[in-house]
This record gives structure tokens, C-alpha cells and sequence, in this order.
């Protein structure tokens, strides 16, 4: 095994992993959150790191499925907390806070109910990555080969869903507040788009 540790493992993995390349991002910019969602509150920073970077793995190609029809149906939540174990532990994390990683990596996503404050700052973290300027980027970005949209029209209805569900989803009062420019962002974003569209966006 490598004498370097996970925090220095677990980002190059991940870099070398990520495909196509720009899905990279995500998982510094996110743990990044997650230090200021949480800066005076008390969880395992080691088992939040962890989660944040593993958590997409299986949306990745070469990790997904490439048939369209079996895509559409992929589960990479599950995926990754099969894999995330093995690959946890060759990168010497303690085995003890694995279930811990696992517990916020199944539960990161809008929908879901966190129970552990490590899984609740996650997900508010990923919540803040579908709003404001990065959350435009990141839904431009997939128009065309991501199973939700494949138009401009499209990826403006997934923005407005955004726009009208995640905010009353957020659970920390550190989150509201960053959450704050980037909602009046996306709102104003949406507005200009209507209006300089004149209703011929396809």
C-alpha cells in the first residue's frame, strides 16, 4: 500500500476516475462546502471527506452503464457503496468510520432523509451544487448526453425545479445562508432566459 494517505489517495483516485472530465469538479468544490457548512458544528470530518469524494463514483463512465436503456435505470448510489469499502480501505481509512461513509453516501441526494449530521452536511453541501452559477454550469454542461434532457428547454425545466424544491429542503442554518446569492442567482438567470428566448428556446 502507498505510504500516502487517504486524503491525498482518495482525490487522485478520483481525478483519474472522473469521465467525462468536468464531473471532476464537483467533489473538491462539495467537500469545500462542507467545511463551511460545518465550521462550528460537532462530526467526523475523515467519514464527510471520504463521503464527498466517493459519492458519484458510479456516474463516471466507465463505471455507469453505456446502453442508454440500462442508464436510465442506474442506481449509482448503490454502485458506489459497493464499491466504496474495498476501495476505502486500500487507501488505509479506518475501517470503523466505513459504515459512516456509506450512511451519508446513501442518503446525499435531495430526496433523501439523513439521519447523521456527517449525511445531513453532505447532502446540504450537494444541495448548494444545483444552485447558482455552478449548478447552471453543471446542467448546461450535460444537455445532449445525460438521460434527463437532451435540449436548452429542457435543462431550463430542470433548473426551475431546482429553483422551486431544494431551497425548502435544506436542513442547516449555515446553508440557508450560502444558499441565499446562489437562489437570487439561479431566479435571476431563469428570468433572462425566459426573456431573451422570446419562447423560441428548443
Amino acid at each position: 500500500m502507498s505510504s500516502a494517505t487517504f486524503r491525498q489517495q482518495l482525490p487522485e483516485y478520483l481525478r483519474a476516475q472522473a469521465k467525462p472530465v468536468d464531473k471532476y469538479g464537483h467533489q473538491p468544490r462539495l467537500y469545500a462546502l462542507t467545511q463551511q457548512i460545518g465550521a462550528g458544528l460537532s462530526y467526523d470530518d475523515d467519514v464527510v471527506f471520504a463521503a464527498a469524494w466517493l459519492h458519484d463514483l458510479g456516474v463516471f463512465i466507465g463505471h455507469r452503464p453505456e446502453d442508454p436503456v440500462e442508464l436510465k435505470s442506474w442506481n449509482h448510489v448503490n454502485y458506489t457503496c459497493e464499491r466504496a469499502p474495498e476501495l476505502l480501505k486500500s487507501f488505509g481509512f479506518p475501517e470503523e468510520k466505513i459504515a459512516g461513509v456509506l450512511e451519508a453516501i446513501r442518503h446525499h441526494q435531495p430526496q433523501d432523509d439523513p439521519k447523521t449530521m456527517e449525511a445531513v452536511i453532505l447532502r446540504d453541501a450537494d444541495i448548494l451544487e444545483q444552485l447558482g452559477a455552478i449548478g447552471i454550469l453543471r446542467a448546461v454542461a450535460k444537455i445532449g448526453r445525460d438521460t434527463r434532457y437532451h435540449t436548452f428547454s429542457q435543462a431550463i425545466d430542470f433548473l426551475r425545479s431546482n429553483l422551486e424544491r431544494l431551497p425548502a429542503q435544506i436542513r442547516l442554518d449555515s446553508t440557508r445562508k450560502l444558499a441565499a446569492p446562489r437562489i437570487e442567482l439561479l431566479s435571476s438567470f431563469l428570468t433572462g432566459a425566459e426573456t431573451e428566448s422570446m419562447n423560441e428556446l428548443h
